[in-house]
C-alpha cells in the first residue's frame, strides 16, 4: 500500500489513464475504424495522450478544485 499523501497523484494517474484510454480509443476508431491496425494505433495514441494528460492533470487539479469550490454552495 502507498502512503495516503500519494493519493492525489495516484488519483490523477488512474483518472488520466482511463480518460486518455477512452478518448484515444474513440478518436482512433473514428480515424481508421476497426481493422488490423486498430489495436496498435490505439495503444500508441493512448500512450502519447497519457504522457500529456497525467502532468496536465497534476497541474490543473488544484485550479479546478478552487474553481469548483467557488461554484458550489457550501450549505451555510
Amino acid at each position: 500500500m502507498l502512503p495516503r499523501k500519494y493519493a492525489p497523484v495516484l488519483f490523477g494517474l488512474i483518472l488520466s489513464g482511463l480518460m486518455s484510454l477512452l478518448v484515444s480509443g474513440i478518436s482512433t476508431y473514428r480515424a481508421v475504424g476497426f481493422g488490423e491496425r486498430y489495436a496498435g494505433l490505439w495503444a500508441g495514441a493512448w500512450l502519447a495522450a497519457w504522457a500529456v494528460a497525467f502532468p496536465v492533470v497534476l497541474v490543473l487539479a488544484p485550479l479546478v478544485h478552487r474553481l469548483v469550490a467557488r461554484l458550489v454552495d457550501d450549505g451555510r
